[in-house]
Order: C-alpha cells, then sequence, then structure tokens
C-alpha cells in the first residue's frame, strides 16, 4: 500500500492518498458513502466492467475520492463496474478532498485513441484507430449495433491490437485511403473490409481484387467487383437519407468478396442495406489446398 499525504496552503492540509485492492466487498462499503454524485451511466459501467474481465485494467491517478467527512466524491462508475465484474482491482483513493471540488471533477477532455495511438508514431491515427475499433467490434459483436455503449472499445484494447499486428493495420489503412476513392465505402470500412477478408485468405490473389476495385477495366456484368464498384457513392454521406453506417459497409464489403471468391452464388448477391436480425457475414476462406 502506497500512502501519501500534502500540506499545501490551499486547499486542504488532511489530503491523503493511498493504493489499495477494492475489493467488490470494498467497493460496495464506499457505495454506501455515496452523498451528491453524477448520475449513473450503466452504459458506462457495463464497458469498465468488460475492460476488468478481460484484463485491461490499468492503475492510473484517476480512482476514489471522499471529503473530509467520508461522503464518496467522484468513483461511482468505477466501483459500480467492480460490483458488477466482480473482479478486484488496483485503485489510488483519495480522503479529505473538500467538497467544493465537486463541480470539477472528470471535465477535462478525454484523451481519444487516436491519442493512445501517437505514441506508434504511425501516420492517419484516426482512421487507424477506427480501423482496429471496428475490425474488434467485429470479432465481438458482429451482429450488434456498432455505436452506443456496448459498442465500447477501450484505447489500451486498441493500442493492443495495434501492437499485435502492426503490419497488416498499417496495410489496411493504405488500401482503405485508396479504395474509398472509387468504393460507396468509407475509408474507415473500405480499411476493415480488408483487413477482415484478407485476414482469412492467404491463397487468394488481392492484388487482383483490388486492381478491378479500382479500374473497374474489363469486368463483366457477372463479377462481384463491378457489382460493388456499381454501389452508390451517396449511401455513406453525411445528410443522405440512404447513407449506411460502417456496419453495413463493412457488410457489403464482405458480401462482394465472398460472391468474388465463390462466382456461382453471384445470383445470390444483393449488395444493400443489412436487414432487420440479418447477421453479419463471414468472409470466405481462400487457404492453400483449397
Amino acid at each position: 500500500m502506497t500512502t501519501g499525504s500534502t500540506n499545501a496552503e490551499n486547499p486542504s492540509e488532511n489530503l491523503v492518498s493511498q493504493v489499495i485492492k477494492v475489493t467488490p466487498e470494498i467497493a460496495e462499503k464506499f457505495l454506501s458513502q455515496t452523498s451528491v454524485n453524477r448520475r449513473l451511466d450503466m452504459g458506462q459501467v457495463g464497458a469498465l466492467a468488460d475492460t476488468i474481465r478481460r484484463g485491461e485494467w490499468r492503475l492510473t491517478h484517476q480512482g476514489i475520492a471522499f471529503d473530509e467527512k467520508g461522503a464518496l466524491l467522484d468513483g461511482q462508475h468505477r466501483l459500480h463496474a467492480i460490483l458488477e465484474a466482480r473482479i478486484p482491482v488496483e485503485m489510488v483513493v483519495f480522503n479529505g478532498l473538500p467538497k467544493e471540488v465537486f463541480p470539477v471533477l472528470d471535465t477535462g477532455k478525454r484523451r481519444s485513441a487516436a491519442d493512445t495511438l501517437l505514441s506508434t508514431g504511425e501516420k492517419y491515427l484516426t482512421l487507424l484507430s477506427s480501423t482496429i475499433r471496428h475490425v474488434i467490434l467485429f470479432n465481438t459483436i458482429p451482429n450488434d449495433p456498432w455505436n452506443g455503449a456496448r459498442a465500447y472499445v477501450s484505447n489500451d484494447r486498441i493500442l493492443s491490437e495495434f501492437n499485435d499486428d502492426k503490419g497488416r493495420y498499417k496495410e489496411a489503412v493504405g488500401v482503405g485511403r485508396e479504395l474509398s476513392k472509387h468504393l460507396f465505402a468509407s475509408q474507415t470500412a473500405a480499411a476493415v473490409g480488408y483487413f477482415l477478408t484478407t485476414e482469412v485468405a492467404p491463397a487468394a490473389d488481392i492484388d487482383q481484387w483490388i486492381t478491378g476495385l479500382k479500374s473497374g477495366a474489363n469486368l463483366d456484368s457477372g463479377d462481384a467487383r463491378l457489382a460493388l464498384r456499381e454501389v452508390p457513392q451517396e449511401t455513406q454521406k453525411r445528410g443522405s437519407r440512404r447513407r449506411m453506417g460502417i456496419r453495413d459497409q463493412v457488410a457489403i464489403y464482405i458480401k462482394a468478396w465472398n460472391a468474388w471468391v465463390e462466382p456461382d452464388n453471384f445470383s445470390e448477391l444483393h449488395l444493400r442495406r443489412m436487414r432487420k436480425r440479418e447477421k453479419m457475414p463471414k468472409p470466405v476462406e481462400v487457404k492453400f489446398g483449397r
């Protein structure tokens, strides 16, 4: 346990901090000391609990804070997350904080995933972080909406995912930026589609796929690449009634890929927004010895 105190002239001589392992039982006790706190956001609680379950929780300066009388000022979402996950984690606990500081707690700008990736030295960080996030969502909640609290992905997880597969993510970002010039899809959707399809296709002629999508030259009417090129551009523009989200765009990309890999299924190809309860398609594998 680490303990510290301050005798600063302003605002308090009794502020003490310590790092402790907060168990679900301790979390419940701390929550019983709540006086004035923010409205509980269960989506944020669930996201934090998932982070704890995956072992991604990290000890930082952000923790739990109590005022001079022992009332909880800050940390209710973290405490509820521990209760939901039923897993203890280490946190900094501050005691003796002036109650007057409550209105300014957590009002700073949150660090974005792109900010977290700055240390990698890569380019196009916003696109890179968005690509990684949506690949994770495809692998974890393919058939649920890719927005809202349930679709939260921690910055630590995004950075870890990048470090596990740097080369392919860098390649996907480059291809996504280029393909979006020729397709209806956004840069993120094209990058995600490329990453997911090439991940399971070591034996596919990727250059042929990409070249056909870029130029459209000499493609017959039964070629899935031509069908993908012909999806209207306005389907992903802001303000368009027909605008599609990233999930729909990725699904269309994968459907076209599958029809190209297995042309016998081209007659069943429908490149449109996903219908209600329709499941996200999985990329057809193209392995050696197929």
